[in-house]
């Protein structure tokens, strides 16, 4: 790919864990003008071909469910300096919209999803790897709430996909991935310590690229807050 422009923060973790509120305090922390967050549910892969039926007992929390090609692409993307087109799903029927959402460009790139950790490619291009961990009962709590609220899913839908393929899938490709993670952060957002050590080095690694003037990736040195 072509030289980096921009720092790569990835963050992991279960469904429901609290990811989406640590990229929204690292944002709040470094001003949005130099952050954007990138979803990786906004990739999965388009089943406008299946009956909508079908399209519900697909197993979306596979790493097949995503296109991972597309999304390495306008992660490298991002990384140079350009602008790219992410998708926009629609969560109640399964199928990708018509529509896309402009994105870029930014120094700072956070890409959160439950197996950002899980993709060798995207580890490769992060600067900072991050892996959220909150107790299962309360990831479930979360999940169910938000599905109902924001995705139209009916109670049992929602608890019947938890058991078939959410659960599982978690302790095969989700949690395992947690080893790769340079900082594992309990009770995501709402833990103070663990967003002062992230804003602090991602300040830090933006200081030390302004100096050299390149955005070459350097040796991490960040600690686990456990």
């Amino acid at each position: 790919m072509p030289e980096k422009k921009g720092i790569l923060i990835g963050i992991a973790g279960g469904t429901g864990s609290g990811k989406t509120l640590v990229a929204q305090r690292i944002m709040q922390e470094l001003g949005s003008d130099h952050v954007t967050v990138l979803e990786q549910d906004s990739y999965y892969k388009d089943l406008s071909h299946l009956p909508l039926e079908e399209r519900a007992k697909q197993n979306f929390d596979h790493p097949d469910a995503l296109d991972e090609d597309l999304l390495v692409e306008h992660v490298e993307k991002l990384l140079a300096g350009e602008v790219i087109q992410v998708p926009v799903y629609d969560f109640s029927l399964h199928c990708r919209s018509l529509k896309t959402r402009a994105v870029g460009p930014h120094r700072i790139i956070i890409l959160e999803g439950i197996l950002v950790l899980y993709n060798e490619r995207l580890r490769n291009l992060m600067d900072i790897k991050i892996y959220v961990d909150t107790d299962p009962d309360i990831r479930f709590i979360r999940r169910l709430l938000r599905d109902i609220r924001e995705r139209g899913r009916t109670l049992e839908s929602v608890v019947n996909q938890y058991m078939q393929t959410v659960r599982p899938m978690h302790l095969q490709f989700v949690e395992p991935s947690k080893r790769f993670a340079d900082i594992i952060v309990p009770e995501g957002g709402y833990n103070e310590v663990a967003i002062d050590i992230l804003t602090t080095k991602i300040r830090d690694l933006l200081r030390r690229y302004e100096e050299r003037g390149t955005m070459r990736v350097p040796e991490l040195s960040v600690r686990p807050v456990q």
